[in-house]
């Protein structure tokens, strides 16, 4: 083994991270893994987390890791690759081909968000393209906004935004909704444009979108809500199962169904909010390193 721990914390965005710091305060041995790049958080902008008026997702995480490194917390800016459950404990294998044993894992993977696929997407995200309506409508006051998705994400996302926007489209070729929430919609004047984006446009940040029937539409912000992927191989190679909706289940101590494995933030599910993923990393890291150091 190259290196042992008593608590491995799989992502490093905020769950992750928070658990770290409190690992570590309870002088556990910890071993942080993951890219900040790849954190959701890294290219957002922040104006609803307690304490903090306004800060840049990338500045928050980096001072966050240099708060659990001065704890004493390791990072490795590598991908964990395997999971494996020994009569020791937990072996992490990563990229770089490393492998830690471990006491106890904290699995803080996040969800991918499912991408749309058209020209644009990359370029503008954070810069007009969003995941998260929670996260990003206060940052589109007064402004025109699209919600691009077929199901009930994308038609919530649509009603929140309405209170926020000028004007709001929500973008689809296959609405596939309850007729209360067509009802809820339709309260919210909101644009129903039945057609599929082929194309997000503008030259620093969106400018609009182009749709398929051949017409373009101009906005400012445009929503992508076509639901979550968890980052579940990890998980399933420790036998733990997600439920249906693609969550790891965890108890009220972010405890699996496997002794001394752990979870924290998006992947356990919705609100997709950096507030909650704190508060799960705080429970998760105190928790493995009790397991830990019982």
């Amino acid at each position: 083994m190259d290196f042992t721990s008593d608590v491995t914390i799989v992502g490093s965005g905020p769950a992750g991270l928070q658990a770290a710091i409190h690992a570590s305060r309870r002088k556990a041995n910890v071993i942080l893994i993951g890219k900040l790049t790849e954190s959701a958080l890294w290219k957002a902008d922040i104006e609803n987390y307690f304490g903090i008026q306004s800060a840049t997702g990338e500045d928050l995480l980096n001072i966050s890791l240099e708060q659990a490194k001065s704890f004493g917390t390791v990072f490795l800016e590598e991908e964990v690759t395997s999971l494996e459950k020994k009569d020791t404990g937990f072996v992490v294998n990563t990229d770089n081909g490393k492998s830690i044993l471990s006491k106890s894992v904290v699995l803080a993977v996040g969800v991918s968000r499912k991408k749309l696929g058209v020209p644009g997407e990359k370029e503008f995200f954070g810069k007009g393209v969003s995941y998260c309506a929670s996260c990003d409508a206060g940052f589109y006051k007064n402004k025109i906004v699209g919600v691009v998705g077929d199901g009930s994400e994308a038609g919530e996302s649509a009603v929140l935004l309405s209170k926020y926007a000028s004007n709001v489209y929500w973008i689809s070729s296959g609405r596939s909704v309850s007729q209360y929430m067509l009802d809820k919609v339709n309260q919210a004047s909101i644009n129903l444009i039945d057609a599929d984006v082929i194309e997000i446009i503008g030259e620093n940040r969106v400018a609009g979108v182009k749709l398929d029937n051949g017409a373009s539409i101009n906005m400012d912000g445009v929503f992508i809500a076509l639901g979550a992927k968890g980052s579940m191989e990890l998980a399933l190679d420790l036998d733990i199962m997600p439920d249906i909706d693609g969550r790891i289940p965890v108890d009220a101590d972010c405890k699996t169904s496997l002794d001394g494995v752990y979870a924290c933030g998006d992947v356990t599910g919705k609100p997709y909010q950096v507030a909650r993923a704190v508060g799960q990393g705080c429970i998760a890291g105190d928790n493995a390193a009790k397991f830990a150091m019982r």
